[in-house]
C-alpha cells in the first residue's frame, strides 16, 4: 500500500447546499464586493457574539490588517507562540516589527501564561501586540492574558484559526471579551471553509473602521473620513496605505452555507476526539488534555510519544503508518527555529518546551468525513507500529 495514502489528517466537507449557494452567486450581479460578504460577516459575528466582523482573502491577511489596526509600527514588538503556523509571527514582520516567542505550556501546548508573565517582568522592551494561538481549537487562558495586557499595555489579537466553534469560560471564542481582535481561518481543512479565507472580529468601532480600510487599498467613500467634501457620487479617497485583501462573494456564499452546519461539524469532531482517547489508551502516547475552562472545536488531534517507551524514531513511525494507508502530519515546526527567524537571532534553546513538543508530537487524522471504521484503522495501525 506504500504511496497509496487512504486517510489524510484533514479534508473539507462540501454538500449540495454549499454548491447551490455558490451557484446562486455565480448567477447574480455580484461576484465580489457584494451582499454575500456582509451576510457572511454578520452570520459569524452573531454566532460568536462580537459586534463587528471583516472578511478577507485568508487568515494571514486577517492577522496583517489586525496588526495594522493595532498600530504595530516599524521597530515595535510582537510576541506569539512558537508552536503555530509561521503567519502568526510573520504578521509582525510585515509591519516592520520585531518578533519574540513565548514558550508553550506542556499540557495545553498553548502559550504559557506563567512564562508570559515572567517574560514581561524581565523584558526591557515589552510587546506592543501579543498573539496567543488557540492550538488545535482549545482556547488559551485569555482572562489572564487580558489581565496582563491591562497591566503592561499591549494589544491582544487572538489567532483563533483553529477555534471557530470553541468556547472559553462559557463564551464563544471570537466574542473578543478578553482581546482587541480575533482572527479566524476558513482554509479548506478548517472547521468551516471558504476554500481560502479569513475574518477579523472586534467589538471596537475604531478598529473595525481601520480593518475595512486596510482590507481594500486604504480607500473610502465615507464623507466623514475624507479630507474634503466629495466631488460627486463617483468620488473616493485613499486615506491609508491598504491592500487588496478582499474576499469574493463566491467564497462568502460558501461560508454562509457552511455556517449552517458548524455545530454539526464541531459535534462530530468532539465525538471523534473522545473516541480517540479510548482507542489509544493502551499505547505509549500522551493524548490531548482539556482545561475545564474550555471546550475545543478540535481542528486537529495532536498526540505525543512517550519516548522512553518507544523504540522507533518519529520518522520511522511516519513511514510505517504511511505504508498502512495513514498519512500523519505535524503541527507545527517551532517557528523560532525556521531559517528566516534564525537569521534574526533566534535560537532553539529560547523555547525548551516547544522543542520537547516538536520531538514528541504528531497529528492524527480528524475531520468530519472520517468514519468510525477509518478511525479504527488509524488506531489499529498505531497499535501495529508502536507495540
Amino acid at each position: 500500500m506504500e504511496g497509496d495514502v487512504l486517510i489524510n489528517y484533514g479534508r473539507q466537507d462540501i454538500n449540495e447546499a454549499d454548491i447551490q449557494a455558490v451557484t446562486a452567486v455565480l448567477r447574480s450581479d455580484f461576484l465580489t464586493q457584494g451582499p454575500a460578504i456582509e451576510r457572511f460577516e454578520r452570520k459569524v459575528a452573531q454566532y460568536c457574539g462580537a459586534k463587528y466582523a471583516v472578511a478577507v482573502s485568508n487568515a494571514t491577511a486577517a492577522l496583517h490588517i489586525a496588526c495594522l489596526a493595532a498600530e504595530l509600527q516599524p521597530g515595535g514588538m510582537l510576541w506569539t507562540s512558537p508552536i503555530t503556523f509561521t503567519a502568526s509571527a510573520n504578521c509582525g514582520r510585515y509591519c516592520g516589527a520585531d518578533v519574540g516567542f513565548v514558550d508553550i505550556d506542556d499540557v495545553s501546548y498553548n502559550m504559557s501564561v506563567p512564562e508570559l508573565e515572567r517574560r514581561l517582568a524581565a523584558a526591557s522592551v515589552k510587546p506592543d501586540v501579543v498573539v496567543p494561538v488557540h492550538l488545535a481549537g482549545q482556547s488559551c487562558d485569555m482572562a489572564h492574558i487580558h489581565d496582563l495586557a491591562q497591566r503592561h499595555g499591549f494589544r491582544v489579537i487572538e489567532d483563533a484559526s483553529h477555534a471557530l466553534g470553541a468556547t472559553y469560560r462559557g463564551g464563544r471564542v471570537g466574542s473578543c471579551q478578553f482581546s482587541d481582535m480575533t482572527v479566524f481561518s476558513f482554509h479548506a481543512v478548517k472547521i468551516i471553509t471558504t476554500g481560502e479565507g479569513g475574518m477579523v472580529l472586534t467589538n471596537r468601532k475604531d478598529l473595525y473602521d481601520k480593518l475595512v480600510l486596510y482590507r481594500s487599498h486604504g480607500n473610502t467613500r465615507e464623507a466623514a473620513q475624507m479630507t474634503h467634501a466629495p466631488d460627486g457620487p463617483w468620488y473616493y479617497q485613499q486615506i491609508a496605505l491598504g491592500f487588496n485583501y478582499r474576499m469574493t462573494d463566491i467564497q462568502a456564499a460558501l461560508g454562509c452555507s457552511q455556517m449552517d452546519r458548524l455545530e454539526a461539524f464541531v459535534a462530530r469532531r468532539r465525538y471523534l476526539a473522545k473516541r480517540y482517547g479510548v482507542l489509544l489508551q493502551d499505547l505509549p502516547l500522551y493524548t490531548p488534555q482539556q482545561s475545564p475552562d474550555t471546550t475545543s472545536s478540535w481542528h486537529i488531534y495532536v498526540v505525543r510519544l512517550a519516548l522512553e517507551r518507544v523504540k522507533k524514531s518519529k520518522k520511522q513511525i511516519f513511514a510505517e503508518m504511511k505504508k498502512r494507508g495513514v498519512n500523519l502530519n505535524l503541527h507545527y515546526i517551532p517557528v523560532h527555529t525556521q531559517p528566516y527567524y534564525e537569521r534574526l537571532g533566534h535560537r532553539a534553546e529560547e523555547c525548551p518546551a516547544a522543542m520537547r513538543y516538536y520531538e514528541e508530537a504528531f497529528t492524527l487524522p480528524l475531520h468530519v468525513q472520517l468514519t468510525d471504521e477509518q478511525q479504527e484503522e488509524v488506531a489499529d495501525a498505531l497499535h501495529e507500529v508502536l507495540q
